[in-house]
């Protein structure tokens, strides 16, 4: 495996083998979710590129960049581990060089959700991403279903402009105990741990009411909201069901309906989704 630090020595590289690399991003701090989608790549490409960088412009005033937890060596062994060849680590100052202001915004998709909650978020996601695809230039790029929307965004951001190459999403990778893997958990005491496992409680609740026969948006958002409820220490962000394609809102669930949800445990803001029909 190497390291790989500036732009155009990714460019180079790129340029040398185009057709044969398939792209995870990722902003470090790596756990078993980056490395399933790792695999993955390794299946779909001869070399997986693996990018880390922490991105400065999808974070917002009194977001959690500065306290982002960062390890590059420790993401080197999980990468190397995984079938990484390559890993893609820039410096702020050289994705984003001093007279920067070309920003890529994808409209519609963006406004709610996370969108509402972080605005310009999806404006530094798309923006990254972009950069991304046309530094490394992959046939493939791989990337978890845990940030469902960002997922959307970046399908139809590629659709919308012509990009030539595929998008896979992949499933969430969790704790035995039912908690998704992130790179935030990090972040979380012993005692916050305990309260995130309100997310997948609610999502879990949901699914076997709807698999026992509601259909009742309203009523499913009571019951999904009953475990968040329960914990004092955990603040709601949204809770919603959506269009799993369009991201609009829906009255009446089906098999494909799209819960998300976003709560706050201390200082730390978890993501969570599930699909009502899937195992």
């Amino acid at each position: 495996m190497i390291l790989i630090d500036t732009v155009a020595k990714m460019q180079e590289f790129a340029r040398e083998h185009r057709g044969e690399i398939a792209l995870v991003p990722t902003m470090g701090y790596l756990h078993e979710g980056h490395a399933s989608l790792m695999r993955e790549a390794k299946k779909r490409a001869p070399i997986v590129v693996a990018s880390i960088f922490v991105n400065p412009t999808q974070f917002g005033v009194n977001e959690d960049l500065d306290s982002y937890p960062r390890d590059l060596e420790r993401d080197k062994r999980v990468a190397e581990a995984a079938g990484v060849g390559v890993i893609f680590a820039p410096t702020a100052a050289d994705m984003y060089p001093a007279g920067y202001q070309s920003y890529l915004n994808v409209e519609e998709i963006t406004k709610e959700l996370c969108g509402a909650s972080r605005p310009g978020h999806f404006r530094g996601v798309t923006t990254v991403v972009a950069k991304l695809f046309n530094i490394v230039v992959p046939k493939v790029a791989i990337f978890g279903k845990k940030d469902f929307q960002q997922l959307a965004v970046i399908r139809r951001m590629v659709q919308d402009f012509n990009m030539d190459l595929e998008i896979v999403g992949m499933p969430i990778v969790r704790e035995a105990d039912g908690l998704a893997l992130s790179s935030r958990n990090a972040r979380l005491s012993e005692t916050e741990r305990e309260t995130a496992l309100c997310l997948s409680r609610s999502l879990k609740a949901a699914r076997a009411a709807f698999a026992a026969g509601e259909t009742s948006v309203a009523q499913l958002r009571k019951v999904a909201l009953e475990p968040i409820e329960k914990e004092r220490a955990a603040e709601l962000d949204y809770l919603e069901f959506r269009d799993p394609d369009t991201l609009a809102p829906l009255h009446t669930a089906d098999k494909r309906t799209l819960l998300a949800l976003a709560v706050r445990v201390g200082t730390v803001r978890l993501i969570d989704n599930c699909i009502l029909g899937e195992e």
